[in-house]
């Protein structure tokens, strides 16, 4: 599985770092998502999918490798 992030989609209402911590951060900067682990661990998977329903942008997509 491989993780992406769309950064000028982004809103950064931050729903992604506070649902899948190991995997999203927010740039301190502009508080743009920034994928930390782009091939998350089996068990994150879930908590990735999770993120990703929740993104009011749809800024981010797990696609199979």
């Amino acid at each position: 599985m491989r993780v992406t992030a769309d950064r000028e989609r982004c809103a950064s209402a931050g729903m992604c770092a506070l649902t899948a911590p190991k995997v999203f951060d927010q740039d301190e900067v502009d508080g743009r998502v920034i994928v930390i682990e782009s091939a998350p661990a089996d068990e994150e998977v879930k908590a990735v999918t999770e993120a990703i329903e929740l993104c009011p942008s749809g800024a981010l997509r797990l696609r199979s490798t």
